[in-house]
């Protein structure tokens, strides 16, 4: 006897928004705690996320902070479109250390949907000049240090913390 079993997960504009709230709770703490960058400008990564996820476009975001040219902590959100088994988590976990020089690099990756059309149509509507990077975002210097799952029905994010 065999058994098929599939699912699928659907999600709404809604979805997106409850767990960009999370990740929007996340970046300000990390801001607040080790002041590499105003909270206000972390409002601002935080809403051009929240645009780029909204639109189907955000794959996924590098936060990484670093003394001087030394990495000290990161976070990956990874996009899951398929998220509905997924058990959500509370913001937090995400005080960072205040360090002499402080500089936080945030990185998007995107979806294949994000075409030359996609960057027209948002960038009027951006607080942020995104520019190319080629940066590694493996933190091969850095320990993984925990996870913690953001969804809403089919749609979440899964962050990955590593330190040093």
């Amino acid at each position: 006897m065999s058994y098929t079993v599939s699912s699928t997960y659907t999600y709404s504009v809604s979805d997106v928004e409850l767990v960009m709230r999370r990740f929007s709770a996340d970046i300000i703490m990390i801001a607040q705690s080790c002041r590499a960058i105003t909270e206000a400008t972390a409002r601002d990564y935080a809403y051009d996320t929240e645009l780029f996820a909204k639109a189907g476009y955000l794959r996924m975001v590098d936060l990484t902070l670093f003394d001087g040219s030394t990495e000290v902590r990161a976070a990956q959100y990874v996009v899951n479109a398929n998220a509905g088994d997924l058990a959500t988590s509370r913001p937090g976990g995400v005080l960072w250390p205040c360090v002499v020089t402080p500089y936080l690099r945030i990185i998007l990756s995107y979806t294949n949907a994000y075409n030359a059309v996609a960057r027209e149509s948002l960038r009027s509507r951006l607080k942020i000049t995104w520019v190319p990077s080629t940066a590694d975002t493996s933190h091969s210097a850095l320990v993984p240090s925990g996870m913690r799952d953001y969804s809403s029905n089919g749609w979440g994010l899964q962050r990955k913390d590593f330190g040093v």
